[in-house]
C-alpha cells in the first residue's frame, strides 16, 4: 500500500507543479469564484458549455498542492463530458472524499481522481480536495454570483 501512496502523491505534486489548463479562458460562458477560507484557497473557474456538453474548462488561483492539483485533474477529468456525467463525477468524488478511511474506494469510478482518496484520513484536507468540485457546480448551475466557499 506505500507504493500506492508514493505514486498518489505523486501525481498530486505533479498537478500542483504543472497544473493542467491553468489559463483564463477568454471564451467562457460560464464562471465561479471558489474561496477556502480555512487555508486561504481561492481560484477562477471558467467554462464554456456548448449545448450539453463542457467545450473546454480552465482555472486560476492559488492554493494548497491538494486544492491545486485536485482543479488540474477536475478539469481534465470533465472536459469533453456532458454537464450530466460532470455532475455525476462530482456526485462519486464528493462521496469518496466524505466517505470514512475504513470503507473502501471504487477506484475503478474515479479513474485518477481516486488519488484524493487519502483526503479522507485528514478532514480539513477534504475542503481543499473539493473546492474545485464545489465550484464546478455551481459554473454549470450558473446560479451563484458569490464565491462558492467550503466552510
Amino acid at each position: 500500500m506505500s507504493e500506492l501512496n508514493d505514486l498518489y502523491q505523486e501525481v498530486i505534486l505533479d498537478h500542483n507543479r504543472r497544473p493542467r489548463n491553468f489559463k483564463a479562458l477568454a471564451d467562457a460562458n460560464r464562471t465561479a469564484k471558489g474561496h477556502n477560507p480555512l487555508c486561504g484557497d481561492k481560484l477562477t473557474l471558467y467554462v464554456r458549455v456548448e449545448g450539453d456538453r463542457i467545450a473546454d474548462i480552465s482555472f486560476e488561483g492559488s492554493g494548497c498542492a491538494i486544492s491545486k492539483a485536485s482543479a488540474s485533474l477536475m478539469t481534465d477529468a470533465v472536459k469533453g463530458q456532458s454537464v450530466a456525467d460532470a455532475d455525476a463525477l462530482f456526485d462519486r468524488f464528493h462521496a469518496m472524499v466524505k466517505t470514512p478511511i475504513d470503507q473502501p474506494v471504487d477506484e475503478d469510478a474515479l479513474g485518477k481522481l481516486a488519488v484524493f482518496s487519502g483526503v479522507r484520513e485528514f478532514p480539513m484536507r477534504v475542503k481543499c480536495a473539493s473546492l474545485a468540485w464545489h465550484t464546478l457546480h455551481a459554473a454549470l448551475k450558473d446560479t451563484t454570483p458569490e464565491p462558492v466557499k467550503t466552510e
